[in-house]
């Protein structure tokens, strides 16, 4: 984040009113201050201490081994964190204690298999020393002032006005007021010359200037479908190697589990069966991967019979589970509730129809009529639909046509970005959503 100053048309810069009271906040936001800091608190001091207080310490290869394990385990759960947090809508807190413990677990894990010395109370107090210093930085960065943010007032950046999580500072004229982090514009607006030596002199002078689409994306999650012509983030393609990649830690996974999910898988299925007449099973066509219809497998929620068919009326709304939908079996809530009821699509996975990341499958009457409506739809399945997205972890379970389209602005961003770091946030956020039932129906 830039220092907070005053910029005009000119070039010059002049210190803001806020210049010297935003530093103190600045410093926690730098990465460098962030990961020295806490490889002091938890690893110098504590390793310093223990040499003091137990000399022949460190004349055993077990000291170094442990000094090396608590620095890698900071190291790398500093650089997941980063990466992670960066995504728009996150919590930071949340994700601050999965991480560094993922990340000890592992060296943990790696000491063992490698059958190397180690000290546990040392690492133990690496990890709780380096928690307690990443609380403490994100406590002290969300006692400053929200951000605010100054809009360069023309073309379509009023769109930008109602998004609350940040503070909007309309320009009057081309200069930046010392309490704004970064600048946002439509670029493709014809703006004047002065605004435009404005935008340049903030770029010059390290301020960020972003343009507005790039800017909701990143503080909305969603990538915005203005209109039904055009794809708003262009013409993009999502990485294939990575892509290829997943691929086959999907299959991987999905083999490595199954010795524990076809247990459990019988006794669901006993379970649904007990609890309402009908099968165990559900199975729908989907629309997939490049557009290939597929049957999708879920346990079975809803009674069966002419009982649970609903009033008629629209298929694409009778397509859609309402709130409190009387479909819904008693067992049924509690398997959406905790996403069980979607775990048999490791079928899926393991025949390449989906992925355990991705966006969610519609229905092929949904699929088929957003393709109707929306030219650029197919896009979504450019990669593999998904047991958890994006969507679902962000939004949760849509009830209504509008929320439906709301939803592909999630799963278009999730396109957008798709990457490991996309994909190990949704599954950290997925853990989060069975444990609170967030977004069931």
């Amino acid at each position: 984040m830039a220092d907070m100053r005053t910029i005009d048309t000119h070039g010059k810069t002049r210190p803001g009113n806020g210049a010297a009271a935003s530093r103190g906040g600045v410093i926690w936001n730098r990465a460098l201050f962030q990961l020295l800091g806490a490889l002091l608190i938890a690893v110098a001091v504590p390793y310093a201490v223990a040499g003091l207080v137990t000399p022949y310490l460190m004349q055993l290869s077990l000291y170094y081994v442990s000094m090396a394990a608590s620095t890698a385990s900071i190291a790398a759960g500093f650089w997941m964190f980063r990466n992670l947090s960066s995504f728009p809508g996150i919590r930071a807190s949340y994700y601050i204690l999965p991480v560094f413990l993922s990340n000890f677990v592992a060296a943990f894990t790696l000491l063992l298999m490698a059958r190397l010395a180690y000290s546990r109370p040392l690492l133990i107090a690496s990890l709780l020393l380096a928690l307690a210093w990443f609380y403490i930085v994100y406590l002290m960065i969300q006692r400053r002032q929200r951000l605010i943010i100054a809009v360069v007032p023309f073309g379509r950046v009023d769109s930008l006005l109602g998004i609350d999580t940040v503070v909007w500072n309309q320009l009057a004229g081309p200069g930046l007021p010392a309490d704004c982090a970064l600048v946002t514009a439509d670029f493709d607006h014809d703006l004047a010359p002065e605004w435009l030596n404005f935008l340049a002199e903030c770029a010059l002078h390290d301020v960020p200037v972003l343009h507005y689409k790039q800017l909701r994306q990143s503080l909305t999650g969603q990538v915005q479908i203005e209109r039904l012509s055009e794809n708003a983030y262009g013409s993009l393609v999502p990485n294939a190697t990575y892509i290829a990649i997943k691929r086959l830690i999907d299959s991987t996974v999905a083999l490595v589990l199954m010795p524990v999910l076809l247990p459990l898988f019988a006794g669901v299925a006993l379970a649904v069966r007990l609890d309402s007449p009908g099968p165990a099973f559900f199975r729908q066509t989907r629309i997939g991967y490049r557009g290939r219809p597929f049957r999708v497998w879920k346990f079975r929620t809803m009674r069966t019979g002419k009982a649970a068919v609903p009033a008629p009326g629209d298929r694409l709304q009778q397509a859609i589970t309402q709130h409190n939908d009387p479909r819904v079996t008693r067992l049924g809530r509690w398997l959406r509730r905790t996403r069980i009821d979607e775990l048999p699509q490791a079928f899926n996975v393991l025949r390449g129809e989906m992925s355990w990341i991705g966006p969610r499958p519609e229905a092929e009457d949904l699929s088929r009529w957003y393709e109707a409506e929306l030219p650029f739809y197919r896009y979504r399945h450019v990669v593999r639909p998904g047991i958890s997205g994006w969507a679902q972890v962000s939004q949760g379970h849509v009830a209504d046509l509008d929320s439906v389209l709301k939803k592909l602005n999630y799963d278009f961003f999730y396109i957008s970005r798709c990457s490991l770091w996309i994909d190990v946030l949704i599954l950290l956020r997925t853990i989060k959503t069975m444990l609170t039932g967030f977004g069931s129906r």
